[in-house]
């Protein structure tokens, strides 16, 4: 079995071509300390700065295709050595101007599927996406985490109700849980008032905490609500874990939509792909006349995801009440989950599920 096995990995990573190179990964020598035992796979990977990073999803890939393979462990190694450090542009992320390459990111499988909510810019709902989201993955029975990564404005106790100290055992911080979800948030560690005036390291040790000494337990899904922007958050997460794949909140304004482009491409130049677009505040129907008003605009979301060529997930009707349902800390799913705008978002947990079965074979099918 295990020579099988072997053979089996060998022939797949010769049939992952390095475009830069015009030869396989086994030829062109990119593959080092080969390993294969009893269904676990580990190899140093040699990629150069000129090779596309792509390469590193695709061999995973391939190979947790394979029948028998179990596990599959890469080191990720520059041959040439860290790149030196230079002067930084005003505005990079402090992660970025260490000087110190990229952490290769963990594989962590009891988190399950890891989905981060992202927008361009703040104010267009993109809290509220997250918490729906996650809550809607709950009520189809899979077991869901929501971790608050929004270190400068965290929400998530506020849209839940739960304003409790999670408690510490046998080391491990305890999250805590509303609606069937899972939850941490630094809303939970610190004053409400208190100003989180932090730099990017700081911000990496958030998160890294966050996923590996919270007591998660086993999840299917761990959904990651983002703060605005491309910064430091989004770095240190897809540094420190491997991001299944991000969804992207927008109004439909023109101005929302740049920076959601922004934030997109952030993801894609990371290898994080991209798993569609949701639009927020699409449009106002005045239910007593049934006519409606659009007062953020058209067809921003549509615009996006024809430029990201990825799937519209939906388009969530700007609803006045969806305010105050999260200021009283009630999910739009549990408090009126008849409302348009929960049943848009009741839809996006399923389409979720389904982009997230397409690319992982691990989670289970929905009866």
């Amino acid at each position: 079995m295990s020579d099988t096995l072997s053979t089996a990995v060998a022939a797949a990573l010769s049939r992952i071509q390095n475009p830069r190179l015009g030869n396989d990964l086994l030829s062109a020598g990119m593959i080092r300390d080969l390993e294969v035992a009893g269904g676990r796979v580990s190899f140093t990977f040699l990629l150069g700065r000129q090779d596309p990073a792509t390469l590193v999803r695709e061999a995973r890939k391939a190979l947790q295709a394979i029948p028998g393979v179990t596990e599959v462990k890469i080191n990720v190694t520059d041959p040439a050595g860290p790149a030196p450090v230079t002067h930084q542009a005003p505005g990079t992320p402090q992660s970025a101007a260490t000087g110190v390459p990229a952490q290769t990111p963990q594989e962590m499988p009891e988190l399950g599927k890891v989905i981060a909510v992202s927008s361009g810019k703040g104010g267009v709902g993109k809290s509220t996406v997250a918490v729906n989201l996650a809550v809607g993955l709950a009520q189809l029975g899979f077991r869901v985490g929501l971790m608050d990564a929004d270190i400068y404005g965290p929400n998530i106790p506020r849209m839940f109700g739960v304003f409790d100290r999670p408690m510490v055992r046998d080391g491990r911080i305890q999250p805590l849980e509303a609606h069937g979800v899972k939850l941490i948030s630094l809303g939970f560690l610190v004053d409400r008032d208190a100003p989180a005036i932090w730099r990017g390291p700081i911000i990496m040790k958030v998160i890294q905490q966050f996923l590996r000494d919270v007591d998660w337990g086993e999840l299917d899904y761990l959904v990651v609500d983002m703060p605005p922007g491309t910064g430091d958050a989004q770095l240190s997460l897809v540094q420190s874990i491997t991001v299944s794949g991000a969804v992207i909140v927008t109004t439909p304004q023109e101005v929302a939509v740049g920076d959601a482009l922004r934030g997109a491409k952030m993801f894609e130049k990371v290898n994080v792909p991209v798993l569609g677009v949701v639009e927020n505040m699409s449009g106002f129907t005045d239910p007593e006349t049934g006519k409606r008003w659009d007062f953020f605009s058209t067809g921003g979301g549509q615009r996006l995801s024809e430029e990201l060529l990825v799937p519209l997930l939906g388009q969530v009707p700007l609803d006045p009440e969806l305010a105050g349902l999260a200021d009283r800390g009630q999910p739009a799913l549990v408090a009126d989950p008849n409302r348009p705008a929960a049943k848009v978002l009741k839809a996006l947990a399923g389409k979720i599920h389904e982009l997230a079965q397409a690319v992982d074979v691990r989670l289970p099918t929905l009866q």
